[in-house]
């Protein structure tokens, strides 16, 4: 039956795949000779083997098997068995036609300890595997060191995020990983989606730890640890290993839902705590006014020593992008999050959806949202190169689709041919976005 699932599943992709190129009409040459057409995953999503290995517990391992954390009770002991079958998904892959693969790396198989204890030599041998083998199809590794999970004993030991001691311990994990695997890999991402993680994570509570505490001060590790790898691999593995470093951010498009002045200012509020929260202290070494304004003392501080550190530029930024919502200036508590105080957001305007909406609640299809998503990042950070790391057509569940349904995938078709569109656009008036990867 598995079997059976897995070749339904090639069949499929590479139906639709041949029927995008098709529909679309692609030309590579109306993109940069450097432009990148990718897939992608994270470790704890696809590999299981969560005790194989040498592995130790991760915090998601730990999380998910806390009853009443996930609402159908499921978890990753398993998964996609990736950790077993990645020759196969390789195969997968390079049948698609794609030419790069962004993957992460389990921190608890290199380093079940997290610093402390030896190297994982198992942990090291499969990612070498399968680094090696994508390479020898043609296939780029884009490797993310730090996709949400991190090993539990980070957390039982002082809390993980929430102390400055995880500065230290990220940066000598990634150390490890530049050594291991730095001279095939040649796109590094440091941390996936923080800005989602912190929230998730610490004010929320739906991800690992749970807490509803301080996101603040754990974003602010976050990005300081961000810094710490970076600037290990700009002095120490830049020059001879020829790879380049970056960060990835989710980042939605946010539009003024009114044409008034409030809205405007709400909107711009918006993308201050969505994006700039962590790509200011990056390129202009603090946090965006809006943030400071509105948060004041609730906001931590960069040292000079901080600053110090926050001064080795990224070389790239990963944008994971989905959806576009509507920005109103509503005064009052938008989920009882502060940073958010007196913005509202939502996907309808008089009734009407921002774009056709898809089968998860708030993602609308809303092809220019893309475009304007790659623009602002040009104007507002130096058009410093951009990958479009995440992107992609939410759809019902395959138990909740028929077979027929998945092999006419026009909507899917139709969703990547015009946020294409819209990408290539942006393009032609100035960006430097280099990857689209398509997340499925």
């Amino acid at each position: 039956m598995e079997e059976t699932k897995r070749m339904l599943l090639v069949l499929t992709l590479f139906l639709w795949f041949m029927s995008f190129l098709n529909a679309f009409k692609l030309d590579v040459s109306q993109f940069p000779p450097s432009f990148l057409f990718g897939t992608a995953t994270s470790s704890y999503q696809v590999e299981g083997a969560f005790l194989e290995g040498n592995k130790s517990l991760s915090n998601w391992d730990v999380f998910t098997h806390l009853g009443g954390k996930i609402k159908d009770g499921s978890n990753g002991d398993v998964s996609a068995d990736h950790y077993h079958n990645y020759i196969e998904d390789i195969e997968l892959m390079h049948s698609l036609g794609v030419n790069s693969y962004r993957f992460s790396i389990s921190w608890s198989r290199v380093l079940p300890r997290g610093q402390f204890g030896e190297i994982n030599s198992m942990g090291i041998q499969f990612y070498n595997n399968l680094i090696n083998n994508l390479v020898a199809r043609g296939i780029q590794p884009f490797v993310t060191l730090s996709h949400y999970d991190i090993p539990q004993e980070l957390e039982d030991r002082y809390g993980a995020w929430l102390t400055d001691e995880i500065q230290k311990d990220f940066g000598h994990f990634a150390e490890v990983c530049f050594k291991a695997f730095g001279d095939r890999v040649k796109y590094w991402s440091t941390l996936n989606e923080p800005n989602i993680m912190v929230r998730s994570s610490y004010q929320v509570g739906e991800y690992p730890p749970g807490l509803h505490t301080d996101p603040f001060g754990a974003a602010h590790n976050m990005i300081l640890a961000h810094a710490t790898a970076v600037n290990i691999y700009k002095k120490k593995y830049q020059v001879k290993q020829g790879g380049s470093i970056g960060i990835v951010i989710s980042m939605s498009w946010f539009e003024p839902l009114r044409n008034i002045p409030e809205d405007y200012i709400a909107t711009q509020l918006t993308l201050a705590f969505e994006i700039g929260w962590f790509l200011d202290p990056l390129f202009y070494g603090d946090y965006p006014i809006q943030m400071r304004e509105t948060l004041q003392s609730k906001l931590p501080k960069f040292s000079s020593k901080d600053k110090k550190k926050l001064e080795h530029k990224i070389d790239f930024i990963g944008i994971n992008h989905y959806t576009s919502f509507y920005v109103s200036d509503c005064h009052v508590l938008l989920n009882k999050s502060a940073e958010n105080e007196g913005v509202c957001m939502g996907g309808e305007r008089e009734g009407l959806p921002i774009g056709t909406p898809t089968a998860m609640p708030n993602y609308y299809v809303v092809p220019h949202g893309l475009g304007e998503t790659v623009l602002f990042i040009m104007n507002r950070y130096n058009n410093t190169p951009m990958f479009i790391t995440e992107n992609g057509f939410a759809q019902q569940g395959d138990n909740d689709v028929s077979t027929e349904e998945l092999l006419n995938d026009i909507d899917r078709i139709e969703y990547f041919q015009s946020y294409l569109t819209s990408l290539m656009h942006a393009i032609r008036r100035g960006a430097d976005a280099s990857k689209l990867t398509l997340e499925e």
